[in-house]
C-alpha cells in the first residue's frame, strides 16, 4: 500500500489544491475489510468546522490511534486536515473550527446526557433510549463460533445464550427507570439473513487479502467465520443505525480464558472483568478504507467522552456488585482509558459500526471455577448457597450492576 509522509508535504496554513491532486494520483485502489461497502466520503461533510485541530490532535492521539498509526493517511494542516480516501475518489478535506467559540453541531441521531433535560423522580433514564446488543449467537449456533464448551457431563456453557438472559432481566430493570430498550435479537440464532455457503467468494477474497493458503478446509472456516462475525454484526449495525437509533449501545458479553482441548476443556481459577469503547486503531487496521472512515465518523460525532463517562460508571457498580478484579491487555490491541482501570479503548467490529455510544461489557470468566458453578446453577430470585457461599444468580447480579451504573450515570447532573 502506498502510503504518504504527511511532514514532507510541508504543509503550512492550509492545504494547496496541488496537493489534491498529487495525493489522488498516490492513492491505493480501494481496500475494504470483509463485507464492507465502499465509504461514501462525502458525508463527513456534516462535520466541517466541527471540531478544532487541538481537539482532532488529542482524540488521534489519545483514544483513536496512538503510536501514530494514523499519520500515514492523514495530514495535518493549521486549518484543515488532508485525509486520503479510495482510488477514484479525491481527498478528502476536513475543515477545522478556529476557535471553541465557533465549533458548529456535530449531526447525529443519539443524544448526550447534556441534551435530555431534567428526568422525574425515580426515573432517571427517562426518554433515554438503550438498545441492548446480546453478544453472539447461542443455540446450536454456538459450537461453530467457538462459544461453547462442556465439563464431562455437566450442561454446556453457550456465552450466545447467556448474554440473552442477560438481556432479559434487564429490559425491565431499565423500564422501570424510564428508558425505552430495545434488543438487536430476541432469540438464539442470526439476525442476518446470510449463511457460510453463500459467503465462499468472500471468503476466498478474506484469505487472498490474508495472505492465506485457499483451502477446502480453510475456505469452510473463513466463511462460517464472515458469517457469525461479520454479516451478523454489518446486520446488527443496520437495525442499530436505521431502524432503532438509540442513545446508547450496550453490547453483553462475558470473557474467557483459553480452555485448551475443545474436546477436554478445562477450567481456571482466573477470575475478571473490564469494558471495553471504541479506539486504538492500528496501522494495519486503517490500510482499509472502510476502518479509516468508520474511525472518522466515530471521532468527529464525539462519541468518546460520553462512552467514557458511561464505561467508568458502570464499571464501577459492577465491581462493587461482583468484586472481580479488572483485566489488564498485555498486547497493543488495546488502551486504558480514563481512569477506572477496568475501561479500555479497542477497535471491533460492532462498536466502530455502532454510530452512537457503544459500551462492550465484559465481566465474568466463564471457563473460571467459581463462574462456571454459577451458571450450572441456573438463574434464581434471591440468594442460594452457590461454590459454598451465599450467592445471587450470576445472571441477576450482571443485570442488577449494569442497571445501577447506569441510573448513578443519568441521575448525576451534566
Amino acid at each position: 500500500m502506498i502510503g504518504y509522509n504527511p511532514r514532507a508535504l510541508k504543509i503550512r496554513r492550509a492545504l494547496p489544491a496541488i496537493l489534491l491532486l498529487a495525493f489522488a494520483a498516490i492513492a491505493p485502489a480501494a481496500r475494504l475489510s470483509p463485507l464492507a461497502e465502499r465509504p461514501d466520503w462525502s458525508s463527513l461533510d456534516k462535520y466541517q468546522e466541527s471540531i478544532t485541530r487541538e481537539d482532532f490532535l488529542f482524540l488521534l492521539d489519545s483514544v483513536y490511534a496512538p503510536g501514530g498509526g494514523w499519520k500515514p493517511f492523514i495530514a495535518v494542516g493549521e486549518r484543515s486536515a488532508l485525509i486520503q480516501t479510495s482510488r477514484g475518489t479525491p481527498p478528502f478535506v476536513l475543515r477545522f473550527a478556529p476557535t471553541q467559540g465557533t465549533i458548529k453541531p456535530a449531526p447525529r441521531f443519539w443524544r448526550q446526557k447534556s441534551q435530555m433535560g431534567a428526568r422525574p423522580e425515580g426515573k432517571p433514564l427517562a426518554g433515554v433510549r438503550i438498545a441492548l446488543d446480546p453478544g453472539h449467537l447461542g443455540g446450536p449456533w454456538a459450537k461453530m463460533e467457538e462459544r461453547w464448551f462442556q465439563i464431562g457431563n455437566a450442561p454446556p456453557i453457550t456465552e450466545g445464550d447467556m448474554t440473552l438472559l442477560v438481556a432479559r432481566l434487564l429490559v425491565p430493570r431499565l423500564q422501570a427507570l424510564g428508558a425505552e430498550v430495545f434488543l438487536t435479537r430476541r432469540k438464539a440464532g442470526p439476525v442476518t439473513p446470510l449463511r457460510p455457503d453463500r459467503l465462499r467468494k468472500e471468503a476466498a477474497f478474506s484469505l487472498a487479502d490474508k495472505e492465506e493458503p485457499i483451502t477446502p478446509a480453510a475456505l469452510k472456516t473463513e466463511s462460517e467465520r464472515l458469517f457469525y462475525r461479520v454479516s451478523e454484526i454489518h446486520r446488527r449495525a443496520d437495525l442499530i443505525n436505521e431502524d432503532i437509533r438509540p442513545d446508547l449501545v450496550l453490547c453483553l458479553h462475558f470473557n474467557a480464558e483459553a480452555w485448551g482441548d475443545p474436546a477436554h476443556p478445562t477450567l481456571t481459577d482466573k477470575n475478571h472483568m473490564h469494558l471495553l469503547i471504541t479506539g486504538c486503531f492500528a496501522g494495519k487496521e486503517l490500510v482499509y478504507d472502510d476502518e479509516r472512515y468508520t474511525m472518522l465518523q466515530k471521532l468527529l460525532s464525539r462519541t468518546y467522552r460520553e462512552e467514557l463517562a458511561l464505561s467508568e460508571s458502570i464499571a464501577d457498580s459492577l465491581a462493587r456488585a461482583t468484586g472481580l478484579p479488572p483485566y489488564a491487555y498485555k498486547t497493543d490491541s488495546a488502551i486504558q482509558v480514563g481512569s477506572s482501570p477496568y475501561v479500555w479503548a479497542r477497535n471491533l467490529l460492532a462498536n466502530r459500526l455502532f454510530q452512537c455510544p457503544v459500551i462492550y461489557v465484559e465481566p465474568y470468566v466463564m471457563n473460571s471455577r467459581a463462574v462456571f458453578d454459577r451458571v450450572q446453577a441456573g438463574d434464581f430470585d434471591g440468594k442460594r448457597a452457590v461454590a459454598g457461599r451465599m450467592q445471587q444468580s450470576v445472571f441477576r447480579e450482571y443485570a442488577d450492576g449494569v442497571a445501577r451504573g447506569l441510573a448513578r450515570y443519568y441521575s448525576t447532573n451534566p
